[in-house]
Order: C-alpha cells, then sequence, then structure tokens
C-alpha cells in the first residue's frame, strides 16, 4: 500500500510544496510542486494553508519538512528568513498524523543517495558513478550555501547535517583578497556562504567594479546573475567567472574535510542553473587546486544533481527512511 504524504522544502526565499506518494518498493513519485514566496506569508503556517487551500482544502495527514538551518531544538529558526517552526507543535497546527523534519541539505543527499545515475551531471574528475562504499559530500549555493555528506556501506546509507556554509573564507589571490575586504567592512567574520551563494554576487561584482574604478548602481542579485547568464555585460560575467572560481574552492576544501574522496555533488537552486557554466569554468582546476593533494584531489567524480526537485524528492526519503 502507498503512503502519501506533503513534501516541503523551505529555503531561504522560497517555499516548495508536492503531494509525494511512497510505494511499498520505496519508488517515490512527486505531484506538480506548488512555489510560495516566504516574504508574502507571516508565518509557515499561514503558508501551509494557502497550499491548502490551492489543493481544494485537504491534505495528506503527514508531512515532511526540509528547512535552511539547524534543525534541533525546541524552535527552530531559518537562516535566512524570520519564520520559526515549533515541532512540539506541528501535529496540533498542522492537523498531521506523523511528520519528519531534516535540514535542507540532509534532504539534498537523501535525494543524492536515491537518485538514479542518469539524474547527475559529470562536471570533472574521472568519469563514473559516485561510489557505493564510502563518504559523498554534497553542497550547493542558493540563498545561502548548503552542506552535508552521505556516507554509504553495503548498500545501506546514512546522511550527516552541516553547518559547512559556515565555515572561514579564504582567498587564494589579490581578487579574492579585495572580495574579503570588501565583506570585513560589514562583517567581522567572514563565512564561505558571503562568497559562494547568490547574494554574494553583488560584491564579487562591486569589488571587480571598484578595481576599475567603474560607478554601479544600487541593484540586487538577481540583475547581475541576469546579466552574467544572457552575457549582456563584461563586468557581471566576470563575476560570474570569478563565483565559479570561488566555489570549486570550496567544493574541494568541503571534500577535504569530510574525506569525500567517494564523490563532490554540487546541488542547490543556483547550482543547477550554473550547469551550462561550470564545466566551462575555472572551477575544476580550482577543485584540484590543493597543492600536495592535488593527484587525490583530481581523482574524485564531481557531479552536479540534475533532480528539478532535489529538496522535495529528498524530503520525502527522509520520511521513508523514518517510517517505513
Amino acid at each position: 500500500m502507498s503512503t502519501d504524504l506533503v513534501s516541503v522544502d523551505i529555503g531561504g526565499t522560497h517555499a516548495r510544496f508536492a503531494i509525494a506518494t511512497v510505494d511499498d518498493d520505496g519508488t517515490i513519485t512527486l505531484g506538480k510542486p506548488e512555489t510560495l514566496h516566504t516574504e508574502d506569508h507571516a508565518s509557515f503556517q499561514t503558508a501551509w494553508e494557502d497550499f491548502r487551500q490551492r489543493m481544494g482544502g485537504s491534505l495528506p495527514p503527514r508531512i515532511s519538512m526540509a528547512i535552511a538551518g539547524p534543525v534541533g531544538g525546541e524552535v527552530i529558526r531559518f537562516t535566512n528568513n524570520p519564520w520559526i517552526i515549533r515541532p512540539a507543535l506541528v501535529r496540533e497546527k498542522l492537523g498531521v498524523e506523523n511528520y519528519c523534519i531534516v535540514n535542507d541539505f540532509e534532504a539534498v543527499a537523501h535525494a543524492v543517495a536515491r537518485a538514479p545515475d542518469d539524474q547527475f551531471l559529470h562536471l570533472t574528475g574521472p568519469d563514473r558513478s559516485l561510489t557505493p562504499d564510502g563518504t559523498i559530500s554534497v553542497l550547493g549555493p542558493g540563498t545561502g550555501l548548503g552542506v552535508a555528506h552521505l556516507w554509504r556501506s553495503g548498500g545501506d546509507y546514512r546522511v550527516q547535517a552541516t553547518e559547512g556554509g559556515h565555515i572561514d573564507f579564504a582567498p587564494l589571490d589579490t581578487i579574492e583578497d579585495a572580495i574579503l575586504a570588501r565583506l570585513r567592512k560589514r562583517h567581522n567574520r567572514v563565512s564561505i556562504e558571503r562568497v559562494v551563494s547568490g547574494p554574494a554576487i553583488v560584491d564579487i561584482y562591486q569589488t571587480l567594479a571598484a578595481m576599475e574604478n567603474r560607478k554601479t548602481r544600487d541593484e540586487d542579485d538577481i540583475a547581475i546573475w541576469t546579466r552574467a547568464m544572457e552575457d549582456q555585460e563584461s563586468l557581471a560575467a566576470a563575476a560570474l567567472d570569478r563565483f565559479c572560481l570561488s566555489l570549486g574552492s570550496v567544493a574541494g576544501d568541503i571534500a577535504l574535510a569530510q574525506g569525500g574522496f567517494g564523490g563532490v555533488v554540487i546541488a542547490g537552486g543556483l547550482g543547477y542553473r550554473l550547469r551550462e557554466y561550470l564545466p566551462k569554468s575555472g572551477f575544476a582546476s580550482r577543485f584540484r587546486a590543493k597543492g600536495r593533494f592535488a593527484e587525490l584531489m583530481a581523482g574524485i567524480p564531481v557531479k552536479l544533481i540534475t533532480h528539478p526537485q532535489p529538496g522535495l524528492f529528498g524530503a520525502a526519503a527522509a520520511f521513508a527512511r523514518n517510517f517505513r
């Protein structure tokens, strides 16, 4: 007998909902996703009620939530939006019987564990499948930078959520020195999330402009990303290239820290949109540029997950693992 549940992926900007079905054999099927803007809703409960109304007024009495932030404790606070969730009140407030709450990149790691090979795009390293036995590092830029890792052994797997996006940023050249100097004017401590995330393109762009004594206007990251990806402006394109370099460096650092020698997977909404740019950028060279460990890094397969909704798919997979 199959089980229906509501799968939810909540980030800093969007909350995505879908009805998921888990069959007896473990197969997961997602219904059409609905995307709501977090800033349009005062709380998760009002977003849930909006989705329920869109689905005709009723929902399955089970929910699995992937949340952008730490998920332990009596009160869950999001890293990049003002919502809070009190797990003790989930059943009462949402009218559900069972619930599962995981970190958003913990959910993505569940998706990596369950997705078939044809849902991964090869980026660099040996063109082989991710290891069936060993550690796989998972990271991806979006509103923030998510990091998790996946350990496989004998057909089983375990997922570990982390807050690796908040480790210190380490510049490798004079341009990154300048980016760091700019960020330090606003932040006593600069984490990699300040350089490798969607909003970070603004500081990268403005740093490059300052180096050329160009004047810039105040604008959001979406405008710069649009010009960069549509090749409308050379400075925006240079910022995109710089972003890909930094992402390669960070991915390599995460693999070294976690022992992710069985593979590295790039995910996240922005990661997916960069799928055509990363293979042509300096991402691969920066990933390998780890001094005495360059040869080790060159032997790690690096992939990009192409599943359109890994957070929703992974949240459903986490529920299935916990309750089935």
